[in-house]
């Protein structure tokens, strides 16, 4: 929707990540005590991915994948706020501003209900906005499929921004 010089525009962001023993657990950017981790070529913090990607294709700006490829060496282990950061520069420099964000979590433990609005708190401060415009759901699997088996991590993320 444009009118009056603003653009509005909607981006939808997904990730997924297994599941492996041991922790502890990083989610939105907050270390959780868990005796289970996620896996993957980053920090693999599935929420975080998926804000970012969901701010990248609100903007038109491509995915995590083109800006931070799992190939590259120098990506290894790196922190997912800062690749978040990046990609919210990038959003800026396009005439952008993260107007808010709606993100579900979906892990069958550990139980995030407590945990939320620490992980509200963390995602506004990487992306310098206030935490009445990040809101954070979380949702199990119900002991079923590989999120209620407890085989993988999903996150999802709607970001609406405006220039």
């Amino acid at each position: 929707m444009e009118g009056g010089g603003n653009t509005i525009r909607v981006g939808i962001g997904h990730d997924t990540h297994r599941l492996q023993n041991g922790g502890p657990l990083r989610l939105g950017g907050v270390e959780i005590p868990h005796d289970r981790h996620l896996v993957g070529h980053s920090d693999a913090d599935v929420l975080l991915h998926a804000v970012t990607d969901a701010l990248l294709g609100a903007a038109a700006l491509g995915d995590i994948g083109e800006m931070f490829p799992d190939d590259d060496e120098s990506h290894r282990n790196r922190d997912s706020a800062d690749m978040l950061q990046q990609a919210l520069r990038l959003v800026r420099e396009n005439g952008f501003d993260v107007e808010n964000l709606d993100c579900i979590i979906f892990a069958q433990r550990p139980k995030l209900s407590t945990l939320k609005r620490t992980i509200q708190q963390r995602i506004a401060e990487i992306l310098e906005i206030s935490v009445d415009k990040v809101g954070i759901k979380a949702k199990t699997g119900e002991r079923s499929g590989p999120i209620g088996n407890e085989e993988v991590m999903v996150a999802q993320c709607a970001a609406l921004i405006n220039g």
